[in-house]
């Protein structure tokens, strides 16, 4: 893998297009062949699956705004087919998620989900929606594993962690050039998943390991290991409300190690919970920063009052999707699952394709730097 800052990205038009056919998953005949007239729809909706409550709620809520606003912007240009959005509100939680997916496959105005949002709550629900039919695109799950389980229904939009782990280690490797690694988790499918991915690909390097749990706040054990082991770069795979206090800790009992974190660390609630703890903390991500699409960062933040955060771009991506097929006709989940998994098209974040285990064809991963107190864009490392 090399390293490369990346200079800009095409600039597309803010909607997908959504009255053109030329970006669909199959010929003209085929798009309109569901359940109702191309351009015409009633009683349809699709959901949002996620957090919204709940110690990682901004991370849900981000994702949630970016389907708003896709919704709203279809809703305006098309009068005669109008979509609304269901929430489905997880809390991060995969306890709550069985209930939640049963709730939706029962509600037949619900045609697509974008989620679900976190790790954990995807592999409680994706049985559940593959029985069901109904198709989902997640904008932020990245646990591989869940590709690999027959749900024809899953697809994610951004690269998994077979991607990022590899990625994050060979930034702590080339960038910030450690020779000691510790690697924590949280115990999360996501967490645990993604640090036992960068212990593989770290080798050597790995000094050590420790697990906490989600909702610990106090860290000292792991801190005084991550002391003892001599490492000059900590790797943590989890969320950021644990990142935050982590860090923060360690940085009290004087360990000055490098902080790198993942995507779920990536929201300014991480650096609340830090305070000038996060100063210098390094966060990969599969996701392309917000501010590269400047119409779409105007757009989300004259609706929401703030600009577009973590997964935002790629939520408005995956529910693109799905607006594009119902406005061709795919208005029942059978022929909007048929649309998805043949689709074709440019999103703002990249060209969206599935292959045939649900997963983008085409990947980013991220390099991200906590500096003064705001997370900005450092570099894109190469994945090829």
């Amino acid at each position: 893998m090399r390293f490369s800052v990346k200079t800009g990205a095409p600039l597309l038009a803010l909607a997908l297009a959504l009255s053109a056919c030329g970006t669909s998953g199959g010929d003209d005949e085929e798009a309109s062949s569901g359940g109702g007239e191309a351009g015409t729809c009633e009683d349809v909706a699709i959901g949002y699956f996620g957090a919204l409550t709940g110690a990682a709620a901004n991370l849900g809520i981000n994702i949630r705004n970016g389907v708003q606003l896709a919704v709203d912007q279809f809703n305006e240009e098309n009068a005669d087919c109008q979509v609304s959005l269901e929430e489905y509100d997880s809390a991060g939680d995969p306890n709550q998620a069985t209930g939640l997916a049963t709730q939706a496959i029962g509600d037949d105005s619900v045609i697509g989900i974008v989620g679900p949002a976190f790790s954990g709550e995807s592999d409680t629900a994706g049985p559940i929606f593959a029985e069901g039919g109904l198709p989902t695109i997640s904008a932020s799950a990245t646990n591989p594993d869940l590709s690999q389980n027959g749900w024809d229904t899953f697809h994610r939009v951004l690269g998994n962690d077979a991607s990022q782990g590899p990625a994050a280690a060979t930034y702590i490797a080339d960038v910030i050039k450690s020779e000691k690694v510790f690697v924590v988790d949280d115990a999360s499918a996501y967490g645990a998943g993604l640090a036992e991915i960068v212990e593989e690909s770290a080798g050597d390097a790995v000094v050590g390991t420790d697990t906490i749990q989600t909702g610990q706040t106090d860290f000292s054990a792991t801190v005084t290991a991550i002391r003892s082991s001599g490492a000059d770069s900590v790797f943590f795979g989890g969320y950021y409300a644990e990142a935050g206090l982590l860090v923060q800790q360690m940085r009290a009992a004087g360990v000055e190690a490098t902080f790198v974190v993942a995507d779920g660390v990536k929201d300014p609630g991480f650096i609340e919970a830090a305070g000038d703890a996060a100063e210098g903390t390094i966060i990969t991500c599969p996701c392309l920063p917000p501010e590269e699409e400047q119409e779409f960062y105007a757009a989300f933040e004259e609706a929401f009052g703030a600009a577009p955060a973590t997964y935002s771009a790629e939520a408005f991506d995956a529910a693109n999707v799905m607006l594009e097929g119902i406005l061709e006709g795919n208005t029942d989940r059978e022929s909007l699952l048929e649309w998805i998994n043949d689709y074709s098209g440019e999103g703002i974040t990249k060209t969206i394709t599935f292959d045939e285990d649900g997963e983008p064809e085409n990947i980013s991963v991220w390099a991200y730097k906590v500096e003064n107190g705001e997370i900005v864009a450092d570099q894109e490392i190469e994945t090829n």
